[in-house]
């Protein structure tokens, strides 16, 4: 059985590589800063009873203190840290050019030997315990530190990271006001290593219904309505494109319940409008809007021939295509930073 459990674990990780209290030693500024910005790095390392993680918050140029600025939430993929995924997906430039903080948390090797967000574990997918507790501690020294507008904070993330980033928009709506999954997987798409694989290479097994449902009860008496963005390649060879369509049909879900309370469709997995373009590649954008409001509270981007990588981003970087659409610019402006 222990060898079956290995062989799980290493199966996943090879699979996904494609895709609390504050330390009391001072934050160091880092030199290895992008030389086309002019902001800086400030780096440390959060610690709670479920372990420590480091850290990387980009302080973009025009942070001055004088006003509350939005917090950008970066959650890498395996084998990446946030240099690598500041690189690859060039959010520090726009952080510099729009004025917005960005923290990237940090996994590391000490607790998953290809640096993944264990996300398919049962004890990371709720509020006050695992590794969402201590993204959410980060973030609430981000805030202790530095002047942030609550109402503008977002989390995005690719692949284990955007599986991640799912979790934290069902376990700290408190924090988490918008969600950008980029070759994601949906909040509990899992609940074992083994789980996990078969999930990425087909499609969970689980109704994406019931788990909104769970996301909604989750979120509990901070529930809110959850903007949220989806992006998949029509290649990716990873994360099977079922898992773009699973989320989606979850935040369809979970944001129905969240906007008035009461599971009545107002908010479903049905697009209300599409178009095509092109950006390098050819994509298609599905819009879902709250029927009550008209709001578009879902969108989802399918990207043609687009494999396991970060669209539009920079080869800096690793996991990151440099032709579009550019989904950080997209999800900026979804975020309203």
């Amino acid at each position: 059985m222990r060898i079956q459990a290995l062989s799980a674990v290493l199966a996943l990780s090879t699979l996904l590589a494609a895709c609390g209290q504050h330390s009391t030693d001072s934050p160091d500024t880092d030199a290895r800063v992008n030389p086309l910005a002019s902001g800086y790095w400030v780096s440390g390392t959060y610690s709670n009873a479920y372990g420590a993680r480091y850290y990387r918050l980009w302080v973009p140029a025009g942070y001055d203190g004088s006003t509350a600025r939005p917090l950008m939430v970066m959650l890498h993929g395996c084998k990446q840290d946030g240099y690598d995924f500041a690189a690859g997906t060039r959010m520090n430039a726009l952080a510099d050019s729009r004025n917005f903080l960005v923290l990237y948390p940090e996994q590391g090797t000490a607790y998953n030997a290809y640096d993944c967000w264990n996300w398919f574990y049962d004890a990371n997918q709720h509020r006050g315990s695992g590794e969402p507790s201590i993204i959410a501690g980060m973030i609430s020294w981000v805030k202790s530190n530095y002047r942030v507008d609550n109402a503008r904070v977002g989390v995005a993330g690719l692949s284990a990271g955007a599986a991640m980033s799912n979790i934290m928009g069902c376990t700290y709506p408190d924090h988490i006001r918008k969600v950008a999954s980029f070759a994601g997987l949906m909040y509990r798409a899992a609940l074992s290593a083994t789980g996990a694989t078969d999930a990425m290479n087909y499609g969970n097994i689980y109704d994406p219904n019931s788990r909104g449902t769970e996301c909604s009860s989750e979120m509990g008496t901070r529930r809110h309505v959850m903007p949220t963005l989806v992006f998949h390649g029509t290649s990716d060879g990873t994360v099977n494109i079922k898992n773009a369509h699973q989320t989606n049909a979850q935040w369809a879900q979970t944001n129905d319940l969240a906007s008035d309370g009461t599971d009545n469709g107002n908010v479903d997995n049905t697009a209300d409008a599409s178009a095509s373009a092109t950006a390098c590649r050819s994509y298609t954008r599905y819009d879902y809007q709250d029927s009550a409001t008209g709001a578009v509270v879902l969108r989802k981007y399918l990207i043609d021939g687009l494999g396991h990588a970060w669209s539009g981003g920079s080869s800096g970087g690793s996991y990151s295509d440099p032709c579009g659409p550019d989904a950080s610019s997209i999800i900026v402006n979804f975020f309203g930073f």
